[in-house]
This record gives C-alpha cells, sequence and structure tokens, in this order.
C-alpha cells in the first residue's frame, strides 16, 4: 500500500507543470493566469530609502487588422454595449483580469482599465480570442501597445507648492482656481507628475514602468526641496484622475 501511495504521490508531482522563470531568473507569472505582480512598483528615493508606486490604470492598444461588423459583435457577445449615435464603437467588458475594450470597425482596439502589463497583454489576447469566435480571425500579430501608465504616490509630507512653482516656471503651472494640484511636466521621460499639497503625487503619460520609476527618482529630491516644515498632513485623498 506504502509503495502504491508513493508512486502516486511521484506521479502526482511530475504532472504539476514548472513555473517558467524571466530574465531576472525569478518565477514569472503564467501568460493565462491574471497577476497582480507589478502593480505596485518600488522606487529608490535617492536617500537611502524607496517609495511605493500603486498602478490605477493602463491604457493600451492593438490592431487586429480585420474589419469588423460591430452590431453582429454586439448581438452575439454578452458584456457588450453598442450605440452608434453616441459612440462609433463596442464597449465590450472583461471580469478576470478587470479591463474594458473600446472596439472599433477598422480593428483598432483600445483596453483600459488593468494595473500590469501582464494583464493588460492578456486582456488583449481574450478580446481578440472572443471576436475570433464571434468570426473574426486577426490577421497575424495584434500590433500590442502600452501608451499610457496612471500611478499614484505619497511622498509622505506636505508641499509648498507656491515655492515650486516660482523656481520652476519652466516646467510647472499651478492654478488653484481652476485644479487644486501643480502640473509638472518632465522633458526626460516625458511623464507629467500631479502634486498636491498633502504630498499625495498623480504620475501620468508613461508608456513603461521604468519611465514611471524614472520620472519620480528625478522628482522626489525637488520635492524633498519645498517640504513644509512645521505642518501638519492635509487630510483627504488625491482626486479621482480620469485616464485618457
Amino acid at each position: 500500500l506504502d509503495t502504491t501511495m508513493a508512486s502516486n504521490i511521484g506521479a502526482a508531482a511530475a504532472a504539476v507543470p514548472e513555473i517558467p522563470e524571466n530574465a531576472d531568473g525569478q518565477n514569472a507569472p503564467n501568460q493565462h493566469v491574471p497577476s497582480l505582480a507589478g502593480s505596485v512598483l518600488e522606487c529608490p528615493d535617492g536617500f537611502g530609502g524607496s517609495l511605493l508606486i500603486r498602478l490605477q490604470n493602463m491604457s493600451s492598444t492593438a490592431n487586429l487588422g480585420v474589419r469588423l461588423d460591430l452590431k453582429q459583435i454586439a448581438l452575439r457577445c454578452r458584456n457588450t454595449e453598442f450605440n452608434p449615435r453616441r459612440f462609433a464603437a463596442v464597449i465590450m467588458r472583461l471580469r478576470e483580469p478587470r479591463a474594458t475594450a473600446l472596439i472599433f470597425s477598422s480593428g483598432r482596439m483600445v483596453v483600459t482599465g488593468t494595473k500590469s502589463t501582464h494583464n493588460s497583454a492578456l486582456a488583449t489576447r481574450k478580446f481578440a480570442y472572443i471576436l475570433e469566435r464571434v468570426g473574426f480571425q486577426p490577421a497575424g500579430m495584434l500590433d500590442f501597445k502600452v501608451q499610457n501608465i496612471v500611478g499614484t504616490v505619497d511622498v509622505g509630507f506636505p508641499i509648498r507648492l507656491e515655492g515650486l512653482v516660482f523656481a520652476h516656471p519652466t516646467f510647472s503651472s499651478y492654478e488653484p482656481e481652476l485644479f487644486p494640484g501643480l502640473i509638472y511636466r518632465l522633458v526626460q521621460p516625458r511623464v507629467v507628475l500631479l502634486i498636491f499639497v498633502s504630498g499625495k503625487v498623480v504620475i501620468t503619460g508613461a508608456k513603461t514602468e521604468a519611465q514611471l520609476i524614472e520620472g519620480l527618482r528625478k522628482m522626489y529630491p525637488v520635492l524633498v526641496e519645498f517640504r513644509k516644515e512645521n505642518a501638519t498632513s492635509v487630510p483627504g485623498d488625491v482626486p479621482t484622475i480620469a485616464a485618457a
């Protein structure tokens, strides 16, 4: 009996597929399974510590390379919306990974709502598979590209926005009557930071996670320079930012 159990356990262990390793030698997520990896990025602050960037939204595009009949897609697919008088695209939603696609008759597709490159690429493949089942075979590669990544970070101290915009007028603008945050545009990497007096920062415009990290790494010493001394943090969260 013991010999039979041991052989069964050995066979079961052999049947479990190994998780592939990435270039860093770490276990890579299954390409068909949603993953939370990548939704939080660690950025060195240049002073021996680190900051955590939380990815809030990612927008990507793909091209199926084939003309689509949007009316047929809306009739045959679940979780879809199509009102050609309001918007010339089918809105399709996924639960896993949580994502929304805007599908145009030209075959182009915009995928939003994911929080990692892995999940964005996975959602794009799932949308393409759904359209293939309806009868629209993608022509070759999907030409998947990440167009915008939005992340938020809390630096942990209040910031003097008036002093910051006065010292950096070329790259920043601050109109408190119109918007409570300071808008700072970095040249390299090409990202935009929305900086609030509470110390909350929204970073947008990045096309890779590396650009997000590099933008914060360059900006953090400037924020430390204009740190408010002897001031309590302003309560409240960052206003919701709609990603393009």
